[in-house]
C-alpha cells in the first residue's frame, strides 16, 4: 500500500557470543569476544560510533570464524568499554594493540566500520610489523569541520534515529515472533549502552582526523567496502579513501550507513570478498 513503511527484520541474534571481561594494563577493562579457530588467520573488528563491537558485526560473524579468529571489542566510552578521562582516537588504536597482546595474538587483520575504519588506519600506521591486512568500511580519510562537518553529522543523527526505530519492538507484540522481537530489544539494549555524551564526544574526535597526510605511506593489503548509498560519509569520499591506499581493492554496497545491520543480507558478502582478497597478496 503506498505510504505503508516498509517493514525492516534485523537478522537474527542467536548464537551471538557472550562477550567476557578482559582486563588491559595500565589502560582499563572492556569486554570481548573471540570466536573461531585459535590457529586460524587472526582479525580484529572495529565498531561504528554510538555503537557495540557485537552490535556492529555480528551479522557476519558466523561466516567470518569459519576461517578466521575473529576478535571483537567494545571501544572506550562505547558499550561496556573502557571508562577514561578523556577520548581520544589514538587511545583506541593503542587499545587494539593491548587487546591482541592480552589475548596472545601476535599478528593480526584490521577491520574498521565508520569510525572503526579510522581507529583501523592508526593501527594499520601503527603496528606494520604485526598488521597482516586492512579492511575500511563505510568510512574516510578526514572529515571537514564547519558547515559540511554540521550538515553531515545531521544526517548521522538522522542515521541513529532510524536504527533506532528499527530495532524498537512494535507496539502490539504480537506483530512480531517471539524471537524477532528478542532480537531487536538485544539490538536496542546493545544500541542504548552508549551514552548520547559520549558519542557527541566521539563524533568531535572524529571530525579532527586526517590520514591524508600518511596514508599513502601504507604498505600492506587492503580492501574497502563502499556504502553506495551513505548520505554520511559521501560515497565518493569512501572511493577516494581506497585510491589512496596503494593496491587497494574496492567492494561497493547498494545501502546506507546502517548497512552492516539493516542491509546485512548485501553488506556481509562484500565484507567476506574484502577480507578473503587480502589473501596471498604481499604488502
Amino acid at each position: 500500500m503506498a505510504g505503508t513503511r516498509r517493514l525492516i527484520t534485523v537478522p537474527p541474534t542467536a548464537g551471538v557470543p557472550e562477550p567476557v571481561p578482559v582486563e588491559l594494563p595500565g589502560r582499563g577493562r572492556t569486554v570481548v569476544a573471540d570466536v573461531g579457530p585459535r590457529d586460524a588467520p587472526a582479525i580484529v573488528l572495529l565498531h561504528s560510533v554510538a555503537c557495540t563491537g557485537l552490535l556492529t558485526w555480528y551479522p557476519a560473524l558466523t561466516r567470518l570464524a569459519r576461517h578466521h579468529r575473529v576478535i571483537v571489542f567494545d571501544q572506550r566510552w562505547h558499550g561496556r568499554g573502557i571508562r577514561s578521562p578523556e577520548f581520544r582516537l589514538a587511545d583506541c588504536a593503542e587499545d587494539v594493540t593491548a587487546v591482541a597482546d592480552a589475548l596472545g595474538v601476535g599478528r593480526f587483520a584490521v577491520a574498521g566500520y565508520s569510525m572503526g575504519g579510522l581507529v583501523a588506519q592508526l593501527v594499520a600506521r601503527a603496528e606494520p610489523e604485526r598488521v597482516t591486512g586492512l579492511v575500511l568500511c563505510s568510512t574516510a580519510d578526514r572529515f571537514g569541520r564547519g558547515l559540511r562537518q554540521r550538515a553531515a553529522l545531521a544526517v548521522f543523527g538522522r542515521t541513529l534515529r532510524q536504527l533506532r526505530e528499527h530495532l524498537r519492538p512494535p507496539a502490539v507484540p504480537a506483530v512480531l515472533p517471539r524471537e524477532r522481537l528478542a532480537d531487536r530489544r538485544w539490538g536496542l539494549r546493545e544500541f542504548r549502552s552508549t551514552t548520547p555524551w559520549a558519542i557527541a564526544v566521539a563524533v568531535d574526535e572524529i571530525g579532527r582526523f586526517d590520514s591524508t597526510p600518511w596514508l599513502h605511506t601504507l604498505r600492506l593489503p587492503a580492501a574497502v567496502v563502499v556504502t553506495a548509498r551513505d548520505r554520511f560519509i559521501a560515497p565518493a569520499h569512501q572511493r577516494a579513501l581506497a585510491r589512496r591506499i596503494p593496491g587497494a581493492a574496492t567492494y561497493e554496497v547498494e545501502a546506507g550507513h546502517a548497512a552492516c545491520v539493516l542491509a546485512a543480507d548485501r553488506w556481509v558478502p562484500a565484507l567476506l570478498a574484502a577480507v578473503h582478497s587480502l589473501r596471498g597478496r604481499n604488502p
